[in-house]
């Protein structure tokens, strides 16, 4: 995304280019930092206030990860923004509505202070009716210095030509 919210595109990518990389990687994001305030925000937002999550003290002394972790659906939540970033949607896309998930699997915890990046693969992109697409990407959202991953995710996305 830049700065004032708006998806990317990658130039001359149309949606007739789709097809054609289908099994091909789409990019890799910058990192972002799941910082204290990000996982703070996220369990005011949504009522999930673990110990594990925001009490930083008590994950410090009792948590088996040393720290205090992200939520796992703060990591899947970041998703949209990196996506973004990296412009994967062809040009001409008046809008991209989430339309689910096919897969996630939550491998590794994201402690506080980590930074995470996502790198998209394209599963496949079909028509599904005049103007509208069907993009399946498979997400995996890396740690920095880590061996496996926070996460990976099917996300499934209808996008719909301007």
């Amino acid at each position: 995304m830049n700065g004032s919210g708006e998806m990317r595109f990658t130039p001359g990518r149309g949606f007739a280019d789709m097809a054609a990389l289908v099994g091909s990687d789409l990019g890799v994001s910058n990192w972002i930092e799941v910082d204290q305030t990000m996982i703070d925000l996220f369990a005011e937002c949504t009522g999930d206030r673990q110990w594990i999550h925001i009490d930083v003290d008590r994950a410090r002394r009792e948590s088996p990860f040393g720290a205090p972790v992200a939520h796992g659906y703060l990591t899947l939540s970041l998703i949209p923004v990196m996506a973004y970033e990296i412009g994967a949607a062809p040009e001409g896309v008046a809008a991209s509505i989430n339309y689910g998930l096919d897969k996630v699997r939550f491998l590794t915890p994201v402690k506080v202070g980590s930074r995470v990046r996502l790198h998209s693969h394209l599963i496949s992109f079909e028509r599904k009716a005049p103007g509208q697409y069907l993009m399946k990407q498979r997400q995996t959202i890396d740690i920095e210095g880590g061996d496996r991953p926070a996460l990976i995710a099917e996300t499934l996305s209808m996008l719909v030509a301007g």
